[in-house]
């Protein structure tokens, strides 16, 4: 059965969906998404991504094509209708299509698309193992905070991780870690304090990142948030990213350094344990 998706007030599939070759997003990367993880057949933090799609959005100057209610109805709809269970739903709007110019169009209606993929995240091959990352040089502009479609540089880093035989790439800047290519890095020191970067313009603001570090004050772990460089990375006694369909993924080398043995480390495994029963725990409550 094919995929069922949904472009510009139409639920089609996937094979018969199109969008203009003038739409800004496929021109000028001009767009934002959100990506909602879903589990048991339900979205999860799925508020937290949608109050971010309306803050990039708004920093972009583009209209929510949409009461956001009426997208939430949207994306229960598709996983209805792919029947899926376990994955996540994949939401993009961009500024619309008009005639080609770098000005923004003065009458160009929002486009909205959103589908659904089907992902392994509660039994994640990766988290058993964890992961290896390389660092490579932050070439991207310096509005990260906003989560726009334009994602080149993360794909290039990502790329050059794989061609390494790497699962991912941390990006550095000025000689410090700014983030993975598709998520926020953490490392936990010798002496068991969690550092991650501070939230600014640098890096995305983390939907997850948000819900790990409200576990950790929970718990009473150590944390600091500020930069760290790939050398206290090196000398880290683990290390960790977190993301919308990741949650809390160990890293157990970085940039051929292996950290806790080559093994995730008990702090990695602990949060990712802890924020899976949080998220079990308000699915099962809806």
């Amino acid at each position: 059965m094919s995929r069922i998706v949904y472009v510009n007030g139409e639920f089609l599939p996937e094979e018969s969906a199109t969008v203009s070759i003038f739409d800004r997003g496929f021109l000028f990367a001009d767009g934002v998404y959100e990506v909602s993880p879903v589990l048991k057949g339900q979205m999860f933090d799925n508020d937290g991504h949608l109050v971010r799609l309306q803050r990039s959005l708004s920093e972009l100057r583009i209209s929510l094509p949409m009461p956001v209610d009426e997208i939430v109805a949207i994306q229960n709809e598709l996983i209805e209708r792919n029947r899926l269970q376990e994955g996540m739903i994949y939401l993009q709007v961009t500024r619309g299509a008009a005639d080609r110019d770098f000005a923004f169009p003065k009458d160009a209606k929002p486009s909205i698309v959103l589908f659904t993929q089907t992902l392994s995240i509660l039994d994640s091959p990766k988290a058993k193992k964890g992961l290896s990352v390389i660092t490579v040089p932050d070439i991207r502009w310096s509005r990260r905070d906003i989560k726009t479609v334009g994602l080149l540089a993360q794909s290039l880093a990502k790329q050059a991780a794989l061609d390494e035989g790497a699962d991912d790439a941390w990006m550095v800047q000025d000689g410090f870690v700014t983030e993975g290519s598709s998520n926020n890095a953490f490392i936990v020191t010798q002496d068991g304090k969690i550092i991650t970067r501070n939230l600014s313009n640098d890096i995305l603001h983390g939907i997850t990142r948000k819900a790990v570090l409200a576990l950790v004050e929970r718990e009473g772990l150590l944390l600091e948030e500020r930069a760290f460089t790939p050398e206290e990375a090196y000398e880290a006694a683990e290390a960790f990213s977190t993301s919308a369909t990741g949650f809390v993924m160990p890293v157990v080398k970085i940039d051929g350094r292996i950290l806790h043995n080559g093994a995730p480390g008990p702090v990695s495994v602990r949060l990712r344990g802890l924020y899976i029963e949080a998220a079990m725990a308000l699915i099962d409550a809806a």
